[in-house]
């Protein structure tokens, strides 16, 4: 099977079709990708073997103002893409469509779907894409699909329910061109396949964040003296928020956690509940005062990329090329969630939806 991931960021859906590949002998050919952020391209490069014959898309807006370039895409039979969401979002502006840049993104999809004409897409994005605008943007999206004449399969699937230690609502949408077939599609039905031959899959496993979490790591990953009674407060004025360390499965990851939000966003872990194993967990017995005075420190990187469903090595790639840390925790904030696309996939392929 051959597919063209869009929207790439560091390789989600291409990892997980891999994965695929390797276990389901299945052959996977990626044709070409599309990335505009250097830094994640950086890290795509660094973990991925990029044929002489793929297309580097980059800017998808450049290569799609020329249809030429769009049909001299190699074919492909699948099209991936987590399309930009902070339009969508309910963190941003919620501009929708109406964001020249990023809510226009669905839309350079559709260029290559009308010329390109793929039996099967496979798309992802937030939650609140559903809702947002009342329901009218996911409206146009489904509209603009079927005329294309895909038949697509929505659903909202929770990263914690495929084995990865992170709550995590995402939109997933599969479509298949001129469907002939009735096929049964969900998130529930998806999981609990995964639930079976997940053993056996060579996707990351976790039951519990403690699965990733390091008892040793640098000190420079703990809050400082200053920051932990921020980090910690339940917040002033009009925002109030319950902010909890020790969190399993973990918060959802973003894009800003670099940024360090309070607890009630981003996910911290104090080193008795590290190094017991959680069997030491202050935050039923302390006050927040008594918390700020125990070693408290962030997920590093490499522990937010596996919370995704990537390896270790992910990370040690990239920061063999240099990357920071912050842009590292920017790019597992924006990935995809490997074992979801892989159990999805599976799914797909054992009930002969995808052939």
């Amino acid at each position: 099977m051959r597919h063209l991931e869009l929207f790439a960021g560091i390789g989600g859906f291409r990892r997980a079709l891999d994965l695929i590949q390797q276990d389901l002998h299945v052959p996977m050919e990626c044709v070409g990708f599309s990335e505009i952020d250097v830094k994640a391209k950086q890290t795509y490069c660094a973990n991925f073997h990029i044929g002489e014959d793929e297309v580097d898309i980059g800017d998808i807006v450049a290569f799609n103002s020329n249809e030429d370039n769009i049909r001299n895409l190699p074919d492909f039979d699948l099209l991936t893409g987590g399309f930009p969401c902070q339009s969508f979002s309910m963190m941003g502006q919620q501009a929708g469509f109406n964001d020249e840049h990023r809510g226009q993104m669905f839309f350079r999809i559709l260029d290559i779907l009308a010329i390109k004409k793929p039996k099967f897409i496979l798309l992802e994005n937030v939650k609140n894409l559903y809702n947002h605008d009342k329901g009218n943007t996911f409206r146009v999206i489904e509209q603009e699909l079927k005329k294309q004449e895909y038949d697509i399969y929505p659903d909202i699937f929770n990263t914690a329910d495929f084995h990865l230690a992170q709550t995590r609502n995402r939109v997933y949408i599969l479509g298949i061109r001129n469907n002939n077939h009735k096929i049964e599609f969900n998130a529930k039905l998806v999981a609990e396949h995964f639930d079976k031959i997940v053993k056996q899959a060579s996707t990351e496993k976790q039951e519990s964040v403690l699965d990733v979490l390091k008892p040793n790591v640098p000190r420079k990953y703990y809050l400082s003296e200053r920051i932990k009674p921020t980090i910690l407060s339940n917040g002033t004025g009009n925002f109030k928020s319950k902010s909890d360390i020790n969190k399993s499965p973990a918060r959802p990851l973003t894009a800003t956690m670099h940024k360090m939000h309070r607890a009630c966003q981003d996910n911290y872990y104090s080193e008795g509940y590290i190094k017991s194993n959680g069997k030491n967990n202050p935050v039923q017995d302390l006050s927040k005062e008594d918390l700020c005075k125990l070693p408290i420190r962030k997920l590093t990187p490499q522990e937010a990329l596996l919370l995704q469903g990537f390896p270790a090595q992910w990370s040690e790639n990239a920061q063999l090329q240099g990357m920071s840390d912050g842009n590292l925790y920017k790019q597992a904030g924006n990935a995809v969630s490997v074992n979801v696309v892989y159990a999805i996939v599976n799914y797909c392929i054992s009930n002969n939806i995808i052939r």
